[in-house]
């Protein structure tokens, strides 16, 4: 077999998502053709597929020695350091392509997602706005406008992009759900009606089949039409868990492993710190930590950073090996006067170009992490959102999240199971931290929302702010999650008890949750 043939077939496996044995073929042309600045630059890509950034990055800057305007390599590499928070690195690439290659629309369309990640939507859409005068068709450009758009709050911007999306390709799903997000089918079944021409589309593949059945399932609930909504959410659940990796137990160790560590740390000296008073918003995913974030940050004295996930890796990479915590590392940087963490964790705050001290991460998931925030964020707030667990967890059954550490969302015994696991671990920092942490309840700041907000701007040492009651017409915070086309709205009490049209029919994870919590 030739070059060129391997090449195709190499690329045939990329397609398949068989990546490791992509891999594997694309390892033994290396060995023959060792300069090769496309091989390795596709050597990179494959290793970006299976998770191997640090590797991948090697691979690319082979593929740059070998040939310095390898403009594919430099995108892949700056793709790579964006992955791993490296944003100046990556950044100085984006702009050495642009410079020098000004019609290379991916450099922009990736440089652009580099912007909405930091928050700067208006860098973003500038950007996106100027590959589209060279490609006016290109529809992940298109997309992102219109992510972009809705993240602050343009809607009719946002469903305009959309809508010239599926003038040009009709069956694309992704523009589908995400215009279903901001369609009250109750109204209009203009779009509910074009969904469904490709329910049988034999064409389409397991993840565009998911995201159809989601907004599907979101279409028939707003009209009500229960059964059909569930069926079409478990179509699209059923999909997504074949494709992912969930083990619980391991989830159960690591668990198990923080509140060992932090049964045998006494925190009674805090590390120093600036004066950055950074506010954690967290709990279950769709507990309300978006609400939250969108109604603290409309303070005139604070500023959002959103679902930022820095806390996770910088704690993942320096303490965690497999599923177990390194104790000693922990013990160890706790003696070190420099709080490194804190200060890793504030480069990157630095990126968003905050000028408030007052910061809102709100990752939710940052509940794991509670006990290292106390450690190294001595300043910090940290607020606890929950809400009626049934309605919880119907929300994170209704929703497709980009995210795979949300692997455990699309299966009714997974996400009960988790829901417990974040219960108890929550119940024991709680127990060690007390008053530390403030517990935002959902359904009392819908029923009674100045009352509760106004304990919430208190416990964060502020004064009150009325304009944190007006968070739905505040731009200052962008949404990126799953949450985005609830933020550009008042509040509204249909999400409470949302979980009786579906009790007959998620009885799996409700009974699982009656008999444990």
């Amino acid at each position: 077999m030739d070059f060129r043939n391997r090449i195709v077939e190499i690329n045939n496996l990329i397609s398949l998502n068989k990546f490791s044995q992509a891999l594997s073929k694309c390892e033994i042309l290396v060995k023959k053709f060792p300069n090769n600045s496309y091989l390795l630059n596709l050597q990179g890509l494959i290793l970006q597929q299976c998770n191997q950034v640090k590797k991948s990055i090697i691979c690319f800057n082979k593929a740059l020695s070998a040939q310095k305007d390898n403009y594919a390599a430099m995108n892949n590499l700056a793709n790579s350091y964006k992955n791993l928070f490296e944003f100046e690195e990556a950044e100085n690439l984006y702009k050495t392509i642009i410079r020098n290659d000004v019609a290379n629309v991916k450099a922009l369309n990736n440089y652009a997602n580099l912007k909405r990640e930091i928050n700067q939507y208006q860098e973003a859409k500038k950007l996106l706005l100027k590959g589209l005068k060279i490609e006016p068709k290109n529809i992940n450009l298109l997309l992102n406008l219109a992510i972009c758009c809705q993240g602050i709050g343009e809607m009719n911007e946002a469903k305009n992009y959309l809508s010239k999306i599926l003038d040009i390709q009709p069956s694309n799903t992704n523009a589908h759900k995400l215009l279903s997000t901001m369609i009250n089918y109750n109204k209009d079944q203009t779009h509910l009606a074009e969904m469904k021409k490709f329910i049988d589309d034999k064409s389409l593949n397991s993840n565009q089949k998911t995201e159809l059945f989601f907004a599907l399932g979101k279409a028939h609930e707003d009209l009500k039409d229960y059964e059909n909504s569930f069926q079409f959410l478990k179509k699209a659940n059923s999909i997504q868990k074949r494709d992912q990796t969930y083990l619980l137990e391991n989830t159960k160790k690591i668990f198990d492993n923080i509140i060992k560590i932090f049964d045998n740390i006494d925190i009674i000296k805090p590390k120093p710190n600036d004066l950055n008073k950074n506010i954690f918003i967290c709990g279950m995913p769709r507990s309300g930590t978006t609400l939250i974030e969108q109604m603290v940050a409309s303070h005139n004295s604070v500023e959002g950073a959103g679902e930022i996930h820095y806390l996770s890796e910088i704690i993942k990479n320096n303490f965690l090996e497999g599923i177990k915590f390194n104790k000693s590392k922990i013990l160890d940087e706790i003696k070190n006067p420099e709080n490194l963490i804190f200060k890793k964790y504030n480069n990157l705050i630095n990126f968003h170009n905050f000028k408030s001290n007052f910061i809102t991460d709100k990752a939710p998931q940052n509940f794991m992490w509670i006990g290292f925030i106390k450690i190294f964020f001595p300043n910090s707030k940290i607020i606890h959102c929950f809400r009626n667990p049934k309605d919880n967890c119907l929300s994170i059954f209704k929703n497709h999240f980009s995210s795979p550490t949300m692997s455990w969302a699309y299966d009714q015994k997974n996400i009960a199971e988790q829901y417990i696991l974040y219960s108890r671990l929550m119940d024991y920092w709680k127990s060690k931290f007390k008053d530390d942490i403030f517990d935002a309840n959902y359904e009392k700041i819908i029923n009674s929302p100045e009352e509760e907000v106004k304990k919430i701007i208190s416990f964060c040492d502020l004064p009150w702010d009325p304009e944190c009651l007006n968070f739905h017409k505040n731009k200052k915070t962008p949404v990126q999650t799953v949450s985005v086309a609830q933020a550009s709205k008042p509040i509204y009490k249909s999400s409470i008890q949302s979980n009786e049209p579906y009790v007959k029919y998620l009885s799996e994870m409700f009974n699982i949750l009656d008999t444990n919590l």
